[in-house]
Protein backbone atom coordinates (compact mmCIF):
# COMPACT_ATOMS: atom_id res chain seq x y z
CA UNK A 1 0.00 0.00 0.00
CA UNK A 2 1.24 3.40 -1.06
CA UNK A 3 1.64 5.47 2.14
CA UNK A 4 3.55 8.29 1.17
CA UNK A 5 1.81 11.33 -1.13
CA UNK A 6 4.71 11.94 -3.00
CA UNK A 7 5.36 8.94 -4.28
CA UNK A 8 6.05 8.58 -7.55
CA UNK A 9 6.76 5.64 -10.00
CA UNK A 10 9.27 5.62 -12.80
CA UNK A 11 9.68 3.05 -15.28
CA UNK A 12 12.68 2.63 -16.90
CA UNK A 13 13.35 1.77 -20.91
CA UNK A 14 9.76 -0.87 -21.54
CA UNK A 15 10.58 -0.90 -24.93
CA UNK A 16 10.29 -3.92 -27.33
CA UNK A 17 14.01 -3.47 -28.75
CA UNK A 18 14.84 -4.17 -24.40
CA UNK A 19 11.91 -6.05 -23.73
CA UNK A 20 12.69 -8.55 -26.27
CA UNK A 21 16.08 -9.04 -25.23
CA UNK A 22 17.15 -12.65 -23.09
CA UNK A 23 16.85 -11.14 -19.46
CA UNK A 24 16.57 -12.90 -16.24
CA UNK A 25 15.86 -13.98 -13.59
CA UNK A 26 12.11 -12.40 -15.57
CA UNK A 27 12.04 -11.88 -18.86
CA UNK A 28 10.87 -8.48 -20.53
CA UNK A 29 7.44 -9.54 -20.73
CA UNK A 30 6.81 -10.29 -17.23
CA UNK A 31 8.61 -7.03 -16.07
CA UNK A 32 6.26 -5.66 -18.97
CA UNK A 33 3.18 -7.45 -17.31
CA UNK A 34 4.91 -6.29 -13.35
CA UNK A 35 5.24 -2.67 -14.63
CA UNK A 36 1.62 -2.33 -16.21
CA UNK A 37 0.16 -3.43 -12.87
CA UNK A 38 2.12 -0.93 -11.10
CA UNK A 39 1.28 1.92 -13.19
CA UNK A 40 -1.90 1.05 -12.72
CA UNK A 41 -2.02 0.52 -9.04
CA UNK A 42 -0.35 4.32 -8.99
CA UNK A 43 -2.57 6.38 -11.26
CA UNK A 44 -5.76 4.50 -9.10
CA UNK A 45 -4.26 6.30 -6.52
CA UNK A 46 -3.24 9.22 -8.48
CA UNK A 47 -0.24 9.00 -7.70
CA UNK A 48 2.89 10.32 -10.56
CA UNK A 49 3.94 7.63 -13.19
CA UNK A 50 6.99 8.27 -15.05
CA UNK A 51 7.87 6.68 -18.50
CA UNK A 52 11.62 6.52 -19.40
CA UNK A 53 12.98 5.37 -22.75
CA UNK A 54 16.13 6.10 -24.59
CA UNK A 55 17.02 7.19 -27.53
CA UNK A 56 20.52 7.13 -28.94
CA UNK A 57 21.98 10.62 -29.56
CA UNK A 58 23.33 11.88 -32.64
CA UNK A 59 21.38 9.06 -35.14
CA UNK A 60 18.88 9.78 -37.90
CA UNK A 61 17.02 7.10 -37.20
CA UNK A 62 16.23 5.24 -33.93
CA UNK A 63 16.24 1.30 -34.14
CA UNK A 64 13.14 -0.35 -34.68
CA UNK A 65 10.67 -1.07 -31.86
CA UNK A 66 12.54 2.14 -29.41
CA UNK A 67 9.32 3.50 -28.64
CA UNK A 68 7.50 2.42 -25.55
CA UNK A 69 5.64 -0.68 -25.64
CA UNK A 70 1.92 -1.10 -27.07
CA UNK A 71 -0.35 0.61 -24.30
CA UNK A 72 1.97 1.36 -21.73
CA UNK A 73 2.23 4.70 -21.07
CA UNK A 74 -1.45 6.85 -20.08
CA UNK A 75 -2.32 10.25 -20.92
CA UNK A 76 -1.33 11.75 -17.86
CA UNK A 77 1.76 10.11 -17.19
CA UNK A 78 4.96 12.11 -17.60
CA UNK A 79 7.32 10.97 -20.51
CA UNK A 80 11.16 11.55 -20.68
CA UNK A 81 13.48 11.16 -23.06
CA UNK A 82 16.86 9.83 -22.38
CA UNK A 83 20.18 10.09 -23.89
CA UNK A 84 22.50 8.38 -21.55
CA UNK A 85 21.82 5.19 -18.82
CA UNK A 86 20.30 7.44 -16.50
CA UNK A 87 17.65 9.36 -16.65
CA UNK A 88 18.14 12.34 -14.56
CA UNK A 89 21.53 13.81 -16.62
CA UNK A 90 20.37 16.12 -19.72
CA UNK A 91 16.69 15.68 -19.12
CA UNK A 92 14.35 17.89 -16.93
CA UNK A 93 12.99 14.88 -14.84
CA UNK A 94 14.71 16.64 -11.59
CA UNK A 95 12.47 19.60 -12.05
CA UNK A 96 9.24 17.85 -13.27
CA UNK A 97 9.16 15.64 -10.36
CA UNK A 98 10.25 18.66 -7.79
CA UNK A 99 7.24 20.65 -9.33
CA UNK A 100 4.64 18.08 -8.39
CA UNK A 101 6.41 17.79 -4.65
CA UNK A 102 8.02 14.46 -5.40
CA UNK A 103 10.32 13.36 -2.98
CA UNK A 104 9.83 9.24 -3.19
CA UNK A 105 10.57 7.23 -6.06
CA UNK A 106 9.41 3.63 -6.93
CA UNK A 107 11.98 2.03 -9.49
CA UNK A 108 11.26 -0.20 -11.42
CA UNK A 109 12.32 -1.17 -15.46
CA UNK A 110 15.05 -2.56 -17.80
CA UNK A 111 17.88 -3.09 -17.31
CA UNK A 112 18.33 -3.73 -13.62
CA UNK A 113 22.03 -2.67 -13.31
CA UNK A 114 22.07 -0.33 -16.39
CA UNK A 115 19.20 2.26 -16.66
CA UNK A 116 17.44 1.20 -13.14
CA UNK A 117 21.08 1.37 -11.52
CA UNK A 118 22.40 4.28 -13.01
CA UNK A 119 18.91 6.62 -12.15
CA UNK A 120 18.51 5.13 -9.05
CA UNK A 121 22.04 6.81 -8.24
CA UNK A 122 21.65 10.24 -9.57
CA UNK A 123 18.25 10.48 -7.83
CA UNK A 124 20.02 9.59 -4.72
CA UNK A 125 22.29 12.42 -5.61
CA UNK A 126 19.46 14.60 -6.03
CA UNK A 127 17.96 13.73 -2.23
CA UNK A 128 15.11 11.70 -3.03
CA UNK A 129 13.82 8.80 -1.08
CA UNK A 130 14.22 5.18 -3.37
CA UNK A 131 12.16 1.57 -3.20
CA UNK A 132 13.09 -0.84 -5.66
CA UNK A 133 10.54 -3.27 -7.21
CA UNK A 134 13.01 -6.17 -7.69
CA UNK A 135 10.49 -8.65 -9.76
CA UNK A 136 9.69 -5.35 -11.98
CA UNK A 137 13.43 -5.19 -13.21
CA UNK A 138 15.62 -7.35 -14.89
CA UNK A 139 18.96 -8.09 -16.22
CA UNK A 140 21.28 -9.03 -19.05
CA UNK A 141 22.21 -11.89 -16.51
CA UNK A 142 20.78 -13.32 -13.60
CA UNK A 143 23.82 -12.52 -11.15
CA UNK A 144 24.11 -8.94 -12.06
CA UNK A 145 20.47 -8.66 -11.48
CA UNK A 146 20.43 -10.55 -7.81
CA UNK A 147 23.82 -8.61 -6.85
CA UNK A 148 21.54 -4.65 -7.62
CA UNK A 149 18.98 -6.10 -5.63
CA UNK A 150 20.49 -7.74 -2.98
CA UNK A 151 23.64 -5.73 -2.28
CA UNK A 152 23.24 -2.38 -3.96
CA UNK A 153 19.86 -1.57 -3.37
CA UNK A 154 19.34 -1.96 0.03
CA UNK A 155 21.95 0.79 0.63
CA UNK A 156 19.84 3.40 -1.26
CA UNK A 157 16.65 2.54 -0.03
CA UNK A 158 13.98 -0.40 0.87
CA UNK A 159 13.98 -3.41 -1.30
CA UNK A 160 10.00 -4.70 -2.24
CA UNK A 161 7.91 -6.47 -5.02
CA UNK A 162 4.91 -6.17 -6.61
CA UNK A 163 2.46 -6.94 -4.57
CA UNK A 164 3.18 -4.78 -1.76
CA UNK A 165 2.05 -1.80 -4.42
CA UNK A 166 -1.47 -3.69 -4.92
Amino acid sequence: MITVMTTALILIDLMPRIIDLPLAPHSGAEVLARGRELAESFRTRERPVVMVRVERPNVAEQPPGSGFADGLVDGGDLVVVKRTIGAFHGTDLDERLRGLGVDTLVMAGLVTTMGVESTARAASDHGYRLEFVADAMSGLAADEHDFAVERVFPRFGEVRNTAYYR
